[in-house]
C-alpha cells in the first residue's frame, strides 16, 4: 500500500549552478556562527545545489555538477529552524544539517559567491513555509465547527413594517419653482389672476362718484315733480345746485330745465 508521501509529487523550488561546501568546527558553546572563521578560500566540495519540496516538506540537494550525482541532502520542515541557520557575519553563508538514509546527520558549512544567489536561496524556502502554515490554517478552519451566531435577518412573528410611499414627491410638489434667480408665487386655486392693483384702485374711486350724482339729480327731479315749497335756506339750495351741476351728465340736465320750466 502507497504511503501519503509517495503519493505526493515533487516540485522544484530553486536551483543554483554552484555552491561551496565547507568544513566547520565544532560549536563549542551558545553563541552566533561566524563564517570567517572557516576556511573560505579553500572550500571542500563544490557543485550544484536544487531546492525541491514534497509536501510540506523541502529538499535542500548537493549534487555533482556534470552527472548529477546526489552528494548530500538536508530535509527542511521548518525555516528558520535548526536544519538551516544563517550566520552572523555574512548573508553568503549559511549552515546546513546534512542526513543520510540510515539518520545520521551532520552539520556542514554552504556559501554562495553572489549575494543574488544566498537571496533566492532564502526566498525560496520563506515562500515554500509561507504557503505551509497557510495551508495548516484552512485545514483547521475547515475542521472547526462554526460557534460565530449566524445574523437573523428575518422578521419575527407579529411584527410589522411601514412604507411611506409617495410622500416625498408631494413634498417636492408644493415647492415653488423659481425661474432667473426670482421666487414667484402660486396661482390662486380658481385658476384666475386677480387685476392690478392700479386698475383696482381707478375703478374703486369711479364708481361712488357716479352712483352719488344719479342719485342727486333723481333727489332733484322728485323735488321738481311734488311742487313742494323752496327751501328756506337759497344758500344751501344754490350750493347744491351748483355742484350737482358741475357733477351731473348733460342728458340730465336736459331732463332738469324741461321740467323747471313747467
Amino acid at each position: 500500500m502507497a504511503t501519503e508521501g509517495q503519493l505526493e509529487y515533487e516540485s522544484i523550488l530553486c536551483v543554483k549552478p554552484e555552491v561551496n561546501v565547507y568544513r566547520i568546527p565544532p560549536r563549542a558553546s551558545n553563541r552566533a556562527i561566524r563564517a570567517a572563521d572557516w576556511k573560505l578560500d579553500a572550500p571542500d566540495w563544490t557543485g550544484r545545489m536544487r531546492v525541491t519540496a514534497r509536501g510540506k516538506v523541502a529538499f535542500v540537494k548537493l549534487e555533482d555538477k556534470i552527472s548529477g550525482e546526489l552528494f548530500a541532502q538536508a530535509p527542511v520542515d521548518e525555516y528558520p529552524g535548526i536544519t538551516v541557520e544563517t550566520v552572523s557575519d555574512s548573508s553568503r553563508y549559511f549552515v546546513l544539517r546534512i542526513q543520510d538514509d540510515n539518520g545520521r546527520s551532520a552539520f556542514i558549512g554552504i556559501g554562495f559567491g553572489d549575494r543574488g544567489d544566498a537571496f533566492d536561496f532564502n526566498v525560496a524556502l520563506q515562500d515554500h513555509f509561507k504557503w505551509v502554515k497557510q495551508e495548516n490554517e484552512f485545514r483547521k478552519q475547515a475542521q472547526a465547527p462554526d460557534t460565530t451566531p449566524k445574523l437573523d435577518l428575518g422578521f419575527k412573528e407579529g411584527q410589522t413594517i411601514t412604507l411611506n410611499i409617495g410622500q416625498s414627491k408631494k413634498k417636492d410638489r408644493s415647492r415653488p419653482q423659481s425661474s432667473g434667480g426670482l421666487g414667484l408665487l402660486p396661482p390662486p386655486p380658481g385658476g384666475k389672476l386677480a387685476p392690478p392693483p392700479s386698475s383696482r384702485s381707478t375703478n374703486h374711486n369711479t364708481q361712488p362718484s357716479a352712483e352719488g350724482n344719479d342719485t342727486g339729480c333723481l333727489l332733484d327731479l322728485d323735488s321738481s315733480n311734488s311742487n313742494s315749497v323752496a327751501p328756506s335756506n337759497p344758500t344751501s339750495t344754490s350750493t347744491s345746485t351748483s355742484t350737482s351741476t358741475s357733477t351731473a351728465s348733460p342728458d340730465l340736465w336736459g331732463d332738469f330745465d324741461s321740467v323747471s320750466s313747467k
